[in-house]
């Protein structure tokens, strides 16, 4: 038995390897995502706000006394752009390229009504000199997260659900459809042993990308991950295993490329979003934020940052890993039961 998966896994996998342009996505798609963040989010302190502003912008031209627009040019994390036209300007501002746009010349402000950010610009202006207050300050002291170091966990994880769903699911309902499952269900190979085969051959090929993946970022970048590496391991190898399991799932019995398509894109996109890999739900509704830990890409990223940014340990996670396990469970033996060999 173990001659037979053996021999079915490294079938398998040189498959994937002799196809260069499966292997080279696979591997360069993250890393340009990584490297086009990083690009976006090149400075730790970028603009929260962008504000236009009339030329001119020199004091003699303006209103004397407008210390208020003084001050609030001094505010730090927002982008003043000039505008020599007005009617760009106020097109920038209806098309939320900008959030408030000042005239220094004749001291009036213009804000889109529909804009959140418009809303603070516009409360900031109207604090800017003030330093009356009722609150002390305490400030927090120490280097913060980066954007991109945040990212990164989800974009690890959003890789491996890519390649452990299409990677078996698309691939086996192709081997349907094309009878070369037909051919396998004569050969002396039992279906166990031959899931069995496929399963680890595509966690060994999503590991390796995901490891030269990690390299490849930490040598660009300098990241650093802040817990064990064994425990991130862990965390991809069970996160991998659940995303094979469903894929599987998906494939037990479809013949249809198209729609084995179709449903895969159904199953990530909600993922993709809910998930976390490109913001945070904090805020959100409570019904999204619930509906986000069924999905089994949240606790496979949460774990992820928790070990990369936090620190964590094995103890620390050991409720996402469990979800992992009994998901993973409920995937490999539905697809088990309702896997078949040929099409109808």
């Amino acid at each position: 038995m173990l001659y037979r998966i053996w021999t079915i896994f490294i079938a398998r996998t040189k498959e994937f390897y002799r196809d260069r342009s499966a292997l080279g996505w696979n591997i360069i798609f993250p890393l340009l995502i990584i490297i086009g963040f990083s690009v976006v989010f090149r400075s730790e302190s970028s603009p929260v706000l962008k504000v236009g502003v009339l030329k001119p912008l020199d004091s003699e031209t303006r209103i004397a006394g407008n210390t208020q627009f003084d001050e609030f040019l001094k505010y730090k994390y927002i982008d003043f752009i000039e505008f020599a036209s007005r009617e760009k300007a106020i097109d920038s501002l209806q098309k939320f390229k900008i959030d408030m746009l000042l005239d220094p010349q004749h001291n009036t402000y213009f804000i889109n009504d529909s804009s959140p950010n418009g809303y603070i610009a516009e409360q900031l202006l109207k604090g800017a000199g003030t330093t009356n207050t009722f609150f002390s300050k305490h400030s927090f002291k120490g280097r913060g997260i980066r954007y991109v170091e945040w990212l990164f966990p989800g974009i690890l994880g959003m890789n491996a659900m890519f390649n452990s769903l299409y990677g078996v699911g698309y691939v086996l309902v192709m081997y349907r459809k094309n009878g070369i499952l037909k051919r396998f269900s004569v050969a002396p190979v039992r279906p166990f042993e031959f899931l069995t085969a496929q399963i680890l051959s595509r966690m060994f090929v999503m590991l390796a990308t995901t490891i030269v993946v990690y390299i490849g970022t930490v040598l660009l970048y300098g990241f650093q991950c802040k817990g064990s590496l064994f425990t991130l391991f862990v965390v991809f190898a069970l996160g991998g295993f659940c995303m094979i399991s469903l894929g599987l799932l998906i494939a037990c019995r479809s013949d249809s490329q198209e729609f084995a398509d179709g449903l895969i894109n159904i199953i990530t996109w909600p993922m993709m979003f809910l998930s976390e890999v490109w913001f945070s739900l904090e805020g959100a509704r409570p019904w999204v934020q619930k509906v986000s830990q069924l999905l089994p890409l949240t606790p496979i990223v949460e774990s992820a940052r928790m070990v990369m940014n936090e620190g964590a340990t094995l103890f620390d996670i050991r409720y996402q890993l469990l979800y992992l396990i009994v998901v993973s469970g409920i995937f490999l033996l539905s697809g088990s039961l309702l896997f078949r060999w040929q099409r109808k």
